[in-house]
């Protein structure tokens, strides 16, 4: 039995933070959670849908569940609620996927929130300091609600590897994106980065 857990904590779960959607089935988030074998995701909100506090929390306590070594795996806003969550520093976590982050800190298009609403909710300012985990960040070429140059500034401040992933608008069904099967392959690389280290 002690043998047993032992080994479960050795293995990775992956954490699923979502964006400011509701649950989407074509989402490759939500494709993807269905394929992992160790995977949670953090619950949507049923009150304060729009607090970055509310929403830092729900992640903390969705972690604070989870034993073993974790990756993040965020999309969207999900991004900058880990850089929030981040600032923390509460458990530590083996790194993070950040795919496509909403910046927060630029006006979106409609219906999205606005600038204002954002701040007056927390999100801004979007915080810099490096993350102390190892992280990928993947950003498109034409992200409606990020510039390229944008995302490879928080790339840069935030201390991971920037990934271009093409054309690939805001990486969600509208965007023409159910599956993304590269997930899968950066996801491998946090899990096996520190484990590389490790040996």
């Amino acid at each position: 039995m002690a043998k047993t857990r032992r080994a479960a904590l050795m293995e990775t779960t992956v954490l699923i933070v979502p964006g400011l959607r509701d649950h989407v089935a074509e989402h490759w988030q939500t494709l993807l959670a269905a394929e992992l074998p160790r995977v949670r995701t953090v619950p949507p909100l049923e009150h304060d849908r729009l607090s970055c506090a509310a929403r830092v929390e729900a992640l903390d306590q969705a972690l604070s569940q989870i034993e073993g070594p974790v990756v993040l795996v965020a999309h969207s806003a999900g991004v900058m609620m880990v850089a929030h969550w981040a600032q923390r520093g509460r458990r530590a976590i083996k790194g993070a996927l950040l795919a496509a982050p909403a910046d927060v800190e630029t006006p979106f298009p409609a219906p999205y929130p606005t600038t204002e609403e954002l701040r007056a909710h927390g999100w801004l300012p979007i915080p810099r300091a490096r993350l102390p985990f190892p992280s990928i960040l993947a950003a498109s070429e034409n992200d409606p609600l990020a510039g390229f140059d944008r995302a490879a500034g928080l790339a840069r401040d935030w201390g991971s590897r920037l990934v271009n992933i093409g054309a690939a608008g805001h990486l969600n069904p509208a965007s023409g994106f159910g599956p993304w099967p590269q997930a899968k392959a950066f996801i491998d690389e946090l899990d096996r980065e520190l484990a590389d280290q490790a040996g």
